[in-house]
This record gives structure tokens, sequence and C-alpha cells, in this order.
């Protein structure tokens, strides 16, 4: 697992318009995770009066682009997977932790829990970069 710095991830989250947007904010950056968070907001919701798929999709696609890129390299996907597993209404909070599960000189996969406060689980979604240089 790589030492994820807090000062970098912080940089890197501000520069996100589209996460800003969002309301995607910064949680907590350990050695090994970081996670981000965000209250659905009747603005999040599809036309069932639910979290809109893509919303969470975000909400994991960012936590996944802040680890990805942390190392000083350029990271960009080249494949992601989400499986939606609850859903979620407005007023909740939502908390994505990504780990890395590989990094190697040209791809780097991760892996994104998404959770509810009250635990359970609402997705889980993987994703692969190619790693350059610049």
């Amino acid at each position: 697992m790589p030492p994820f710095e807090r000062a970098l991830i912080a940089e890197l989250l501000g520069a996100d318009s589209y996460a800003r947007d969002l309301g995607v904010e910064l949680v907590d950056v350990s050695a090994g995770a970081i996670t981000v968070a965000l209250e659905v907001s009747q603005a999040h919701t599809n036309f069932l009066g639910v979290g809109h798929g893509g919303m969470v999709f975000s909400l994991a696609d960012c936590a996944f682009s802040l680890a990805s890129n942390s190392a000083g390299e350029r990271a960009v996907a080249i494949d992601t997977h989400l499986v939606l597993t609850a859903a979620t209404r407005p007023g909740e909070k939502l908390k994505a932790v990504v780990k890395e599960v590989s990094r190697g000189k040209t791809l780097g996969t991760y892996r994104v829990d998404v959770t509810r406060e009250d635990g359970r689980t609402v997705a889980l979604f993987t994703g692969t970069v190619y790693i350059s240089a610049s």
C-alpha cells in the first residue's frame, strides 16, 4: 500500500471542479486508504426519487482518481466497473473508501467500497488505470 499524503490528496480534490460541484469532501487519508464523502441531495436523485447511480459512480470514481494520481505520475482510467447493491436517499451521507490493489510500471488497479451511514454497502467499484510519466 502506498503512503498517501493528505496535503497532496487535498490539493488534487481542490482542483476537481466536478467533485466540488457534486459536494465531495475529503474525510480521511491514511497510509493505505483515502476516504471521501458526499451527502445525497435532491439534485442527486433520479425519477424514482432515489440516489442516481451516476452520482454513486462519480463519488467512487473521484476516490479512485485521487488514489491513482497520488504517486506523482499521471494515471488515466482505462477500465471501471460498478456494482450497485443498495439504494440511497436524500439526506444520507455516503462514504467511499479506496485502496490500491496493485500498481506496476504502467497499470494500477484500485477497489472502492461505497457505504451509507448505517453501514450498508451501496456499491462496489473496481478501476484500472494506465500510468504514464507525464
